[in-house]
């Protein structure tokens, strides 16, 4: 019985194998057609965010992704303006309480010595990292959070951390890159972003453009919008936001919480 079964499948193979072959080529299908899926992110909870870009967003009506540092003075001082964007759809999503990140290595002498992530072991910044989860449904009443890991950094007093704290998020970007290589080998734990400074809207087009081509995603990670530090300006900013909402029908912009649910229940298909 066996090797007949074995023999009749193998008969399907030969003889739908160009199907088979078909289906598991396949590109990843985005919703409504889509080609890509374009995610704008917005670090550090910075004051040029909620004074430049998130009216920006709200102008062509769409929704970003804000990863609060949340010792920063704009969410004590202006915590109104952050539950606004959140009851306006935009996501607030966790940068860890004090940014920590590693001194080793070159471009590293502005983290100070009381934010050396070396000198912090991965039980605290874990600890840390679900206080900020807390902070957060503070402001926004929402469960269901995302993460991005400062600076890139993986490890905390030498040893990883985001194992300890993975079951608390939808999914987190670790890694720096530009766009999705590739949908189905996608770590929802490990997504690359790009962190443009001082670009044009011709260079960020051309990056989604990218994705299309290759039908993955793009996750940008800005800082400052017309100000604040890691800048790009105002102008470029625009240029981007204009181009994918006259070209809806090519790209999903969304939160990346909205967006790496879709992936992980199509991934859990497959």
């Amino acid at each position: 019985m066996t090797k007949k079964i074995n023999l009749f499948l193998l008969g399907l193979g030969l003889a739908f194998g160009s199907q088979i072959s078909f289906a598991a080529d396949k590109p990843f299908q985005w919703p409504n057609g889509a080609k890509a899926a374009i995610n704008l992110a917005y670090d550090d909870a910075l004051p040029t965010q909620l004074d430049n870009a998130i009216p920006a967003l709200d102008k062509y009506g769409l929704k970003g992704s804000f990863y609060l540092t949340l010792s920063a003075e704009t969410v004590a001082n202006r915590m109104a303006d952050w539950r606004k964007a959140a009851i306006n759809g935009h996501e607030l999503a966790n940068h860890t309480l004090f940014h920590q990140c590693s001194r080793i290595g070159a471009g590293r002498e502005w983290v100070q010595p009381e934010n050396d992530l070396d000198k912090v072991s991965a039980v605290q910044l874990a600890a840390q990292i679900r206080v900020g989860n807390t902070m957060l449904h503070a402001i926004d009443g929402k469960t269901e959070r995302t993460f991005t890991t400062p600076c890139g950094d993986l490890n905390a007093g030498g040893t990883p951390y985001l194992p300890l704290v993975k079951n608390e998020f939808v999914a987190a970007k670790a890694a720096f890159g530009r766009v999705v290589p590739d949908m189905k080998t996608l770590d929802p734990y490990s997504v690359v972003v790009a962190t443009p400074a001082d670009v044009s809207g011709k260079e960020l087009i051309a990056a989604v453009k990218e994705a299309a081509a290759k039908g993955t995603m793009m996750n940008f990670t800005f800082h400052g919008i017309g100000g604040d530090h890691l800048s790009i300006s105002n102008e470029a900013h625009e240029e981007l936001l204009k181009y994918l909402a006259d070209n809806k029908d090519i790209y999903w912009t969304d939160t990346f919480v909205t967006i790496m649910k879709y992936v992980k229940e199509q991934q859990a298909k497959k």
